[in-house]
């Protein structure tokens, strides 16, 4: 009898070997249509081949609380969703030719499945399942919020985007749709925040406690999240019940956006789009990190901290004194630019 990867293999040299060359590449595309079709796997049944807007590396983002229903948005969110969908895909099928071991994975996990939201439902239900939490619940749950609520789809387009965009380790949307825990947790996360809204808080504290114990997340299901978040490699980051975090936020490891002790209410940091937290960063109590901030790695911030400005230390300091800040001009939660407030802040020198 055939084994199960026998059979898978057999499979994906049935539907998707070709005689033609990959034209998969492992770079950012641009605006070009014929870097377009670059992107797209040559297969005997090729997706169609979907031209992306102008400006598709770098969408502009409303606020999270902003309503975008308009028919022009919902379109080009779509036309979006089917590109990367299809550029996952053709990674899959090229990684899944070029290393065998990894076929019946990437089948299971993405080939075998008609949409960007039932793959990642699947990966997400078998990554976070026990023995008492079945991934057949799981994966149900997934597919029915993702499927309801478009938010949480573009939601994840957008993450993928900044993983690919922002991360130099990140070589492949599928790169980061299998592998990236931070990636991974928010989704779930995103999905938890859904359940607590809908006053099924059990349900979203028990997700909750899968996504910390499977990735070393630890993100209340009250928090807030917007959209094009980047967690980098997110092991230990912790966010409380009360936070909230923008559109085009930055994250890396061992951050705290935590409270300041026993206090209930709104008690947790409120980060605005653009900014970037740098690792080890502690940020406590009902503070604002202004549009576009930056927190150096290993600062400890108990103030608000005004937009463009960075602060460093612990405790945090503003670089160019609290009455005049130095302001740069760039979006540091886009171009991760964690260090050029060096020569400004110190002149020591190893």
């Amino acid at each position: 009898m055939l084994s199960y990867s026998t059979i898978v293999l057999v499979e994906l040299n049935r539907y998707y070997r070709s005689p033609q060359t990959f034209c998969c590449s492992t770079q950012q595309p641009n605006n070009s249509n014929n870097n377009v079709n670059n992107h797209i796997l040559s297969h005997p049944n090729p997706p169609p081949l979907i031209t992306m807007p102008t400006g598709e590396l770098r969408h502009s983002s409303p606020p999270i609380t902003a309503n975008n229903n308009s028919s022009s948005a919902t379109a080009a969110a779509f036309e979006d969703n089917a590109w990367v969908w299809a550029q996952i895909k053709a990674e899959a099928r090229r990684d899944a030719e070029s290393e065998p071991a990894l076929a019946s994975y990437l089948y299971s996990t993405i080939l075998s499945h008609s949409s960007l939201e039932r793959s990642l439902s699947f990966h997400l239900g078998n990554k976070l399942c026990s023995s008492t939490l079945l991934s057949t619940l799981l994966y149900d749950l997934f597919l029915n919020a993702f499927t309801s609520d478009p938010s949480l789809r573009s939601a994840a387009i957008a993450d993928l985007r900044a993983a690919r965009e922002r991360d130099p380790a990140c070589i492949s949307f599928s790169h980061c749709l299998l592998n990236y825990k931070g990636f991974l947790a928010c989704q779930a996360q995103r999905v938890a925040h859904r359940l607590w809204q809908q006053s099924r808080q059990p349900l979203a504290l028990a997700l909750h406690s899968r996504i910390a114990d499977v990735f070393a997340v630890d993100i209340h299901p009250a928090a807030r999240i917007g959209k094009g978040v980047l967690f980098d490699h997110a092991t230990g980051v912790v966010v409380g019940e009360t936070a909230v975090i923008g559109n085009n936020v930055s994250i890396l490891h061992h951050v705290t956006l935590g409270g300041t002790g026993k206090v209930g209410g709104d008690r947790h940091p409120k980060i605005e789009d653009g900014v970037l937290i740098g690792a080890g960063a502690t940020i406590l109590g009902n503070v604002k990190i202004g549009e576009g901030a930056k927190i150096g790695a290993g600062s400890v911030v108990l103030i608000d901290v005004p937009p463009r400005t960075t602060a460093v230390g612990n405790p945090a300091r503003l670089v160019g004194g609290k009455e005049k800040p130095s302001k740069h001009e760039d979006v540091p939660g886009e171009s991760m630019d964690h260090t050029s407030f060096i020569s400004e802040w110190s002149d020591y020198i190893i």
